[in-house]
């Protein structure tokens, strides 16, 4: 290729000497003296202007001075205040950025860090949740083609996530985590852990397992209790000593007042521990009065069942019984029955189902008897054509009949049913299309049907469980799936008529929680209404303060973060603006503050970081050591690169200008000389 442009060179500079002497000394008789000044000018121009038209290519060397990267992440936990270490914190990060020598030495940058990464030197010290290990892996994903040290400010006290010192075997670059709280081991009563149920049953007793630990050498003795309101209900002495530093205590509680049951448990602190805090835990328990009990009927075995079961029981509110259609059963004992690919054997469940006016949710697939389906209910019809086929879900983002959101659908695998067309003889409501092929139709695979004040579901295609296995591979949890298959059990279990207008909150929320309430509001044809100005009123039932906040429009909800409120118990209004409709609801903000936990820095995790990386772990009173030993780290070193560029020639804008001056001074002298 350059063998070519190069005989293109030599070819356009024969080219324009021809031309020069061509047109000034072969056509021009009277030769004078600059004759060859212009035939000079004319070949510089034409072999510019042919140089532009071939268009080579040459490369372009530009060296420049690439610095380390120092990272500076900062941990903006409310820990960090609790154990009063955030002026200090603030104090060290501020020197580091102020350092002449460091500043010439490294690219410094800063993040502050707690349940989420920012790009920030500025520190509030509020925050209610730690989570290290995503911050080095975010940090890692930052700078992983660079050589980037890092230094990490932090007590190493992590509220959830990844445990550090072992996820930090992976990161490649060399961690400095910068020792902040005491490191002197105080004597300290705390409550470790308290297991519970969410839920419980009226006039049942509900399971209760707390973690007690002890840190100290002396033999002592104290005692745990827990009280609702003013009163003692449980009550315990237990001892510990340097050896026997824990103890798990078991017990139950009584469930006899249905709604939210609030709990503190308490473990008597000594006089001479300096935290206290972590000797108390509050804790609730939403008692309900009745299961929703599900009756599932098949003829058949198959993996779906074994799903649906796990699914429905994900949620302790719920049991499913499973059953053949010949079994008698007493519908009145159940809120829903589900019947799995139906055939003539059902006629009797059909029959009641029908009296009873009950709910009912019908899964349909190849083995379903479609001549028998299609008699024994007129809401819908399927073309009889005895063969499969597969179809792959696609979610419906008008869906209106409940709260739902795209979970990914369709990204999991086809379910199987019945070739044909599905003819839908009353008003539904459609959550899921088909997909068949790549090809987008509008054919269900599954809707909601209400009609006659009963509701029911059918689902054209057998395989869920599928489904189930796939969003665990997707995320390591059924949750999504199970929460999915859960709103579908709840809405066909309820007999409460349709609204335009629903609330979504939890009766109670952990103070280290997100306080999220949700809202979904339809036009009167029970189409979601994107376009709905709706508002929250919260009043705190004890100061009577109340707020009025703006609910926002997010995916097919609207939806409210009230995290910021103090513990307490609150009711809340939702209005929706220029309509008479509203609706109400209360719940709980439990008092507990996760990062008030701690005593201590974590010093044997931060010395294992910086050991597992590379590096070197310090104290905040150690500041010109470790600036000595970054800067003195061979390591660290400024590095010359070197970067080429393949530039054309037509790029050259000077080039353009050489010509045009070429042909304007040509231009003169031959005026000048008389030759124009």
């Amino acid at each position: 290729m350059q063998t070519q442009i190069i005989l293109l060179i030599i070819a356009a500079f024969i080219t324009a000497l021809i031309v020069a002497l061509f047109q000034y000394w072969y056509k021009t008789k009277n030769r004078k003296k600059n004759i060859l000044f212009f035939a000079f000018l004319r070949f510089l121009s034409v072999f510019a202007l042919l140089l532009l038209l071939i268009n080579p290519t040459f490369k372009q060397n530009t060296y420049y001075i690439e610095k380390p990267v120092l990272v500076v992440a900062v941990d903006n936990s409310s820990s960090i205040k609790y154990l009063k270490q955030d002026q200090e914190v603030t104090q060290f990060a501020n020197q580091i950025a102020e350092n002449e020598e460091l500043n010439e030495r490294f690219d410094i940058t800063y993040y502050s860090f707690s349940d989420k990464l920012n790009d920030s030197l500025r520190f509030s010290f509020d925050q209610k949740q730690t989570n290290i290990s995503k911050a080095l892996e975010e940090l890692e994903q930052i700078h992983k083609n660079t050589i980037a040290p890092t230094i990490v400010i932090t007590d190493g006290n992590q509220t959830y996530g990844k445990d550090y010192q072992f996820s930090s075997l992976g990161y490649k670059q060399a961690v400095y985590p910068i020792i902040s709280g005491d490191t002197i081991k105080l004597l300290d009563t705390k409550i470790q852990q308290l297991n519970v149920n969410r839920y419980a049953y009226l006039k049942n007793k509900f399971p209760v397992e707390v973690i007690l630990t002890y840190s100290g050498n002396e033999e002592i003795t104290t005692t745990f209790q827990v009280k609702s309101g003013n009163s003692t209900i449980f009550s315990q002495p237990v001892s510990f000593s340097g050896t026997n530093n824990s103890t798990v205590v078991n017990f139950t509680l009584p469930a006899n007042r249905v709604g939210v049951n609030q709990y503190v448990a308490e473990l008597t602190p000594l006089d001479i521990e300096k935290n206290t805090i972590n000797n108390s835990k509050t804790f609730a328990v939403e008692v309900i009065d009745q299961k929703t009990n599900v009756l599932l009927i098949s003829d058949i075995v198959h993996p779906d069942l074994g799903a649906i079961k796990k699914s429905v029981e994900s949620n302790e509110r719920r049991s499913i019984t499973i059953s053949k259609p010949n079994e008698k059963k007493d519908l009145n004992d159940y809120q829903l029955v589900i019947l799995y690919q139906p055939n003539t054997r059902y006629r009797g469940v059909y029959e009641k189902l029908n009296t009873l006016k009950k709910n009912y949710f019908t899964i349909t697939g190849p083995k379903t008897d479609w001549v028998f389906l299609n008699r024994i209910q007129n809401k819908y019809t399927q073309e009889i054509t005895r063969q499969n086929e597969y179809y792959v879900p696609r979610y419906n983002n008008n869906y209106g009949a409940f709260l739902q959101e795209d979970i990914g659908f369709q990204s999991y695998p086809p379910l199987i049913g019945t070739f044909g067309e599905i003819r839908m003889n009353s008003n539904h409501d459609p959550l899921l299309y088909r997909t068949v092929s790549n090809i987008d139709t509008e054919e269900i695979l599954l809707a909601t049907i209400e009609r006659g004040g009963v509701r029911e579901a059918v689902l054209f295609g057998e395989g869920i469980w599928r489904w189930r296995a796939q969003n665990y591979l997707d995320t390591q949890k059924f949750e999504d799936f199970d929460e999915f298959f859960g709103k579908l059990i709840q809405y066909l279990a309820s007999s409460k008529r349709k609204s335009r207008l629903n609330t979504i909150s939890e009766s109670f929320y952990y103070g280290n929680a997100s306080v999220v309430i949700k809202a979904e509001y339809f036009t009167k044809n029970y189409e979601f209404e994107r376009r709905g100005n709706l508002r929250i009123s919260i009043k705190n039932k004890e100061t009577e303060a109340t707020q009025t906040i703006p609910m926002l429009l997010k995916n097919n909800s609207y939806e409210v973060d009230l995290s910021n409120l103090e513990a307490g118990n609150y009711e809340y209004t939702v209005t929706v603006l220029g309509e008479n409709i509203a609706r109400s609801g209360s719940f709980a903000i439990l008092e507990y503050d996760v990062e008030q936990q701690f005593l201590n820095a974590d010093v044997t995790k931060l010395m294992q970081v910086a050991t597992n990386t590379n590096g070197k772990s310090y104290y905040l009173n150690q500041k010109d050591t470790l600036i000595k030993e970054l800067l003195e780290d061979q390591r660290y070193q400024t590095i010359q690169k070197n970067k080429e560029n393949v530039v054309s020639l037509i790029d050259w804008k000077y080039l353009l200008a050489i010509v045009i001056l070429l042909l304007t001074i040509e231009w003169f002298a031959r005026k000048y000389n008389g030759l124009i």
